[in-house]
């Protein structure tokens, strides 16, 4: 909660300063003037002083000296003499100046200190500067001796209401993964329904899958449906640099989970305290060690009546510890994957609600040309597509703003202000054109839905393609023609200009690490049989693969470099084959591009009028 606005320093030393500046405006500071005792003398005598006549001294007794002062009708004036009243008078009479009743008369005041004065000049402001200092400081200290006590306490946010902001209604494209869920819902509500059966309420639940697939929204969703407390934390805060914290705040998550039974628990990243015991720099002493022994401890803790259900997501599931994994623990885990292609569609749609879409935004052809994308990616592709459609000042959100928002999250944002040579550009398009008529000719391809010129990111051009369906099993002879289409822009540049170029670098790159994985991961050699080769090493403590093991030996490693060579050299084979046999139509491909930059698929087709798929030439 925000603070007081009157508990901040600022305010009082605001309120010192203005107590301060009123003190030195209305405590009176002016002083006679000062003048010679000569100049004194002269103004004293019984005559007319410009307009005033002078008709009272006044004598003052203060520390030892005498100090006089000459009042008259307006004007006042002081000067210093040493010596008694007494003396006074008598020099005053020897210079001449009348004393007594028709002249100047002698008043003697007694001298003392203004208290007044010096309790508004001194004292008031010394006590003001010592209550700004104890509250500045000393309440501080307080405050931070409080915190201090703090220190230990859970970080986890709690939610109590009945109003959920987010339901199962807003998860799409993880059906299997909402009823998993919707058991842990119905036994948060009517345990008794399970218990009657000899059911026993589960530990925990264990959410994994990749980033962005919904995790965190599907346990936002559990708790906008169960509608009991919902306690949220990340990972990462139960660590500090202090060791024992880690421990103390989940004992006390776990006390006001207790405290407000039933209700969830719902644990982000737990990757982030849950790797594999033993693989942390300090030993048994790991602050994160100390922390994960304490979550679970305290879930073998739990009585079967308590009514408390853990929940935990995470990316990471081969990096956790197995006591972690156990039943008794995280009794059930729940795989969210990507989405398929109705699962996509259903995503994009859970995201177009509200947006003005057109109605030939066909939501359907947006989903099937984006295979790979995460819940996340589509939500993006959304967010993207409408940020487009108003930099063009339209009013809705056309199919033409929902292809250029899926090319943006693929391949980066158009480049067109990228100056090039014609010639460069001439080979960008034959480029292109090789990967594209490659795709029409091979019948395993995926259909090509988009050819173009125009850079995007770090790519010269664009070739998108269209897949017919999502693919969970890759044949031999799919890979075969994949490895053709990714050099096919490297043969056209060949046949046409009779030079290579440095464009095909991507793809060379990715048709050796694919045809690499065909022998060592995938055994679709013929010559070394089915078998892979090689054991990934990870370490634990970081979560990632730093080397590879070597299983065989330097003549078996020769071989394996022959296959991939041999796998690389029958693509590039097929693909020349292919381009020579149709290089009119691989010049009119190209012709065409470089006219209009962009080809979408009804172009393509026009184009491709009369060339159907043939089989892969041997």
């Amino acid at each position: 909660m925000q603070a007081k606005w009157w508990r901040s320093g600022f305010f009082y030393m605001l309120l010192l300063v203005a107590i301060v500046a009123l003190v030195f405006a209305f405590v009176p500071r002016e002083r006679p003037e000062p003048i010679t005792l000569a100049e004194f003398i002269d103004k004293a005598k019984p005559a007319l002083v410009g307009e005033e006549l002078v008709r009272q001294i006044d004598v003052i007794r203060q520390d030892g000296d005498t100090l006089i002062g000459l009042q008259g009708t307006e004007a006042k004036f002081t000067a210093a003499f040493v010596g008694s009243t007494a003396e006074l008078r008598t020099y005053l009479e020897d210079e001449g100046v009348i004393l007594g009743p028709e002249g100047v008369e002698i008043d003697v005041k007694a001298g003392g200190v203004n208290w007044g004065v010096i309790a508004l000049q001194v004292i008031l402001p010394m006590l003001l500067l010592g209550a700004l200092f104890y509250f500045l400081f000393f309440r501080a200290a307080r405050g931070a001796g409080t915190q201090a006590f703090k220190f230990s306490k859970s970080r986890a946010r709690l939610r109590l209401d009945n109003r959920p902001d987010v339901t199962f209604a807003d998860v799409a494209g993880a059906d299997e993964a909402k009823e998993e869920v919707q058991e842990v819902v119905e036994f948060l509500g009517s345990p008794q329904k399970f218990q009657a059966l000899g059911g026993r309420i589960p530990r925990g639940v264990l959410l994994v899958g990749p980033p962005g697939t919904g995790k965190t929204l599907l346990a936002k969703a559990i708790a906008g449906e169960a509608k009991v407390p919902f306690f949220s934390i990340s990972g990462s805060e139960f660590v500090e640099m202090f060791v024992g914290v880690g421990a103390a705040r989940v004992r006390d998550l776990f006390e006001q989970a207790k405290r407000n039974a039933p209700c969830l628990i719902f644990i982000d990243e737990i990757d982030a305290v849950g790797r594999h015991r033993g693989a942390g720099l300090g030993g048994g002493h790991d602050e994160r060690e100390q922390t994960l022994n304490q979550i679970l401890a305290e879930m073998d803790g739990f009585d079967t009546s308590t009514n408390i259900i853990v929940m935990a997501a995470t990316n990471r599931p081969d990096i956790l510890d197995p006591a972690l994994l156990r039943p008794g623990r995280f009794d059930r885990h729940i795989v969210i994957d990507l989405p398929d292609i109705r699962g996509r569609k259903a995503i994009l749609e859970v995201h177009a609600k509200g947006k003005p879409l057109a109605r030939e935004a066909n939501l359907g052809t947006v989903a099937k040309g984006t295979p790979g994308f995460s819940g996340a990616d589509l939500a993006n592709l959304i967010n993207e597509a409408a940020i487009l459609a108003a930099r063009r000042n339209r009013k809705d959100i056309t199919l033409k703003e929902l292809e250029d928002a899926a090319d943006r999250t693929m391949a980066g944002p158009e480049r067109k202000s990228r100056v090039i040579s014609s010639r460069e550009k001439e080979m960008i398009a034959y480029h292109e054109s090789g990967h594209a008529l490659t795709a029409r000719i091979l019948p395993n391809a995926d259909p090509v839905h988009k050819v173009s010129v125009v850079a995007r990111g770090m790519m010269g051009g664009w070739t998108r393609f269209l897949p017919s369906e999502d693919r969970y099993l890759w044949t031999k002879s799919q890979f075969d023609d994949r490895l053709a289409v990714s050099l096919g822009g490297r043969v056209a540049e060949e046949i046409i200009f009779g030079e290579m170029t440095t464009g095909a670098h991507d793809d060379l790159q990715q048709a050796t690490k694919l045809a690499r994985k065909m022998v060592v991961e995938y055994g679709m050699s013929e010559k070394l049989g089915p078998r892979t080769f090689g054991q990934k090493q990870e370490l634990v403590f970081l979560g990632r693969e730093i080397s590879e093991h070597k299983d065989y030996g330097d003549k078996i490693a020769d071989a394996i470099d022959g296959e991939v060579h041999a796998i690389i050299q029958r693509a590039y084979s097929t693909t020349k084959k292919i381009l020579t046999a149709n290089k009119e139509k691989l010049k009119q491909l190209a012709e065409e591009l470089m006219a209009h930059e962009t080809l979408d698929e009804p172009e393509l087709h026009k184009i491709f009028e009369g060339l159907a798929p043939q089989p892969t030439p041997g």
